[in-house]
């Protein structure tokens, strides 16, 4: 096999209808994904993942099933091992290594987590090409997304880093940039996960770890929330990578355009499809649905009220397809925790819009860094005298 191919393994869809099956609100999704699940885990023969899922009930235990793929894993690490004791005795330090990734990479197809890491990792004391090695730590990364473990992710990006500045060529740089977006977004770092989704969207290669589809979806989620508007349409919407896609993620489509166009009833629509079909069933955006649904409803509110110094609640609530209640609420809970510059007059029923002056943002900057610059001048001087 070459030394640039790239195996997909774990296979990470299987752990994404893992997810699916243990989230009991996405019960309408669970037939499709218990079937893709179990098909899956027999296409790698991935007994030791089966033992995982089963006692958790996702799905039901068949010990027949079980035990014959247990027999096939331990045929086929038999033959590994052989050939292992063979390179051994007969070969050189290269023929080794190839036998030892090899042994790794089958750990690493079952699903035998422990097992697995163990032996990437010593498959990565002993195989000398750069290439090979920063391979070898993406596959740990990968582990640790199959099995959600951060602590694993953080480790072995940092350790890939390191390794690609000694001389990683480009494919890696890029597909490091993948993984490290598509983290970041678990981690609910959106703004800095989105640049770095954008900068590989036209040298997308990482197929190993998400599809081409899945990994759009990604970069426009998180970049519709952080970009502005002259960004959003030279960046995404007349991108033609995302144009290419656009067809296939409909969704998305109208979250994105209806922002860029003002058509907010439209726009609140499609957020609320976004969360119901592209979030919630997403076992890396999930946890942050909430988190994002509120964050872009203050975009579009803060959209629409740069545009005017006031607003009637009845215009407001028209604009966005909600009632004079929802908009009422809604808005005094982000003026409150300070999200949105404006105040209500419930008397008149207007919005009025009370922006921070720049200027004066700048001034206060100013003023705070000469004190905190006079206070060190003041510090210096009484150690010096």
């Amino acid at each position: 096999m070459s030394e640039d191919t790239v195996l997909p393994i774990p296979n990470l869809s299987l752990a994404q209808n893992y997810f699916v099956l243990s989230t009991p609100s996405l019960e309408h999704l669970h037939q499709n994904a218990r079937k893709d699940l179990l098909a899956g885990i027999q296409a790698d023969q991935m007994a030791p993942y089966y033992r995982i899922v089963t006692t958790t009930d996702a799905l039901e235990l068949d010990e027949a099933l079980a035990a014959r793929m247990e027999a096939e894993n331990k045929e086929e690490l038999g033959k590994i091992d052989e050939r292992l004791e063979e390179a051994k005795k007969t070969e050189g330090e290269t023929d080794i290594a190839d036998a030892l990734r090899a042994r790794a990479n089958y750990l690493t197809r079952i699903g035998d987590k422990d097992k697995a890491v163990e032996a990437q990792k010593l498959a990565l004391e002993k195989t000398p090409g750069l290439g090979s090695r920063i391979d070898i730590v993406l596959t740990l990364v990968r582990i640790g997304f199959f099995f959600g473990d951060h602590d694993m992710i953080t480790q072995h990006l940092t350790q890939a880093e390191e390794l690609i500045e000694k001389g990683g060529d480009w494919d890696r740089r890029n597909r490091l940039k993948v993984y490290r977006g598509l983290h970041l977004l678990s981690i609910r770092q959106f703004k800095r996960g989105g640049e770095l989704l954008l900068d590989a969207l036209s040298t997308f290669t990482a197929t190993e770890l998400i599809s081409y589809n899945d990994f759009v979806a990604s970069t426009i989620i998180s970049n519709v929330l952080t970009l502005n508007r002259p960004d959003l349409k030279k960046k995404l919407i007349i991108a033609p990578e995302v144009i290419q896609v656009l067809p296939e993620l409909p969704v998305l489509a109208d979250l994105m355009k209806s922002l860029y166009d003002s058509h907010y009833d439209k726009f609140f629509i499609a957020l609320a499809s976004t969360e119901q079909t592209l979030l919630k069933p997403n076992r890396l955006l999930a946890p942050h649905a909430r988190y994002y649904v509120r964050e872009m409803r203050i975009s579009a509110y803060n959209q629409l009220l740069e545009s005017y110094r006031s607003l009637t609640l009845d215009s407001l609530a028209r604009s966005f397809g909600v009632s004079n209640e929802f908009v009422d609420s809604e808005l005094s809970r982000f003026i409150a925790s300070g999200r949105l510059h404006c105040t209500i007059d419930k008397v008149n029923g207007v919005v009025e819009t009370n922006r921070p002056s720049v200027k004066n943002a700048q001034y206060e900057t100013v003023i705070r860094q000469g004190d905190i610059l006079l206070n060190a001048v003041q510090r210096l001087s009484k150690v010096l005298y």
